[in-house]
């Protein structure tokens, strides 16, 4: 196809793409959700999270395999969580609770 050679992605993005996913993961595991969004920012969110599973799966060469795995895991975990309750669908968060 090409002879360029293929570039690694940087360091920064490898890790701070997975830093995102794990943590996304704890916060919505750990704090409870206050308030309904919108059905936009509701698509939107998943989006987010969708296009940060494929980055993830694209660089998985720049990142330490079990740092990969642990990442991966957590972004499937962010849509198993939207699957538990209609809360947890429009929240994203594990658990709702009203001030």
């Amino acid at each position: 196809m090409s002879d360029l050679p293929s570039k690694a992605p940087s360091p920064i993005v490898c890790y701070g793409l997975a830093v995102y996913l794990i943590g996304s993961l704890l916060w919505r595991v750990l704090i409870p959700a206050h308030e309904y969004p919108g059905s936009t920012a509701l698509y939107l969110g998943m989006a987010v999270d969708l296009l940060a599973i494929i980055g993830l799966v694209g660089i998985r060469a720049g990142v330490p395999k079990a740092l990969f795995w642990i990442a991966l895991i957590a972004g499937l975990g962010l849509f198993a969580i939207r699957l538990t309750s209609t809360a947890s669908w429009w929240t994203g968060h594990l658990m709702y609770s009203v001030r």
